[in-house]
């Protein structure tokens, strides 16, 4: 697509809408004066992989995330009909600066997407260099972390105490946000 093509479609999309998303670009808005404005998407981007049966406590840390200033990415919010979703699943992780996986009894074992996004994000973490950050396990109960994951990463607990769990996240978040700067 080109630069035209792409200014076209948020022209369109504008008319329908105040504001377009682009999910790690950043938002273009109407102006007062009739103009387009773009806002740069700078905040750290944040994945977050569950199982189908935690997406009410997914969805919880999605809203905490957000109103916390993050740019959280949570399947069911930013999947539009019709897009090719594995693809689109697999460009929000890579281009994510962290990626939440979501453990707990119900995801633990089971066979799917979820394990397969925790495959494809430690692939993605390895390309980066040792020291950063990339994979943030969270328990959502008291469920056993896979051992590959639980020998090379320390997790955080979102229970007994979901705001503890949820301040550890931030301070990880922020840590490596200002060392990247």
């Amino acid at each position: 697509m080109s630069v035209e093509e792409l200014a076209r479609l948020i022209q369109r999309a504008l008319k329908r809408s105040k504001a377009v998303e682009i999910d790690g670009l950043g938002v273009f808005a109407h102006t007062d004066n009739g103009g387009i404005s773009f806002t740069d998407e700078n905040r750290p981007r944040i994945f977050i992989a569950y199982a189908v049966e935690d997406g009410a406590l997914a969805e919880r840390l999605f809203k905490d995330l957000t109103a916390r200033g993050l740019a959280a990415w949570l399947d069911r919010r930013k999947l539009l009909p019709g897009q090719n979703w594995p693809r689109r699943i697999e460009d929000a992780i890579a281009s994510s600066n962290f990626f939440i996986a979501c453990f707990s009894r119900n995801s633990a074992r089971k066979r799917g997407g979820f394990q397969a996004e925790i495959r494809y994000a430690l692939d993605c973490a390895s390309r980066l260099p040792l020291d950063d950050v990339f994979l943030i396990p969270v328990r959502l109960d008291d469920c056993r972390v896979p051992t590959r994951i639980q020998r090379e990463t320390q997790y955080v607990d979102l229970f007994p105490d979901w705001n503890t769990g949820l301040e550890r996240i931030l301070q990880i978040v922020g840590d490596q946000t200002l060392l990247a700067a």
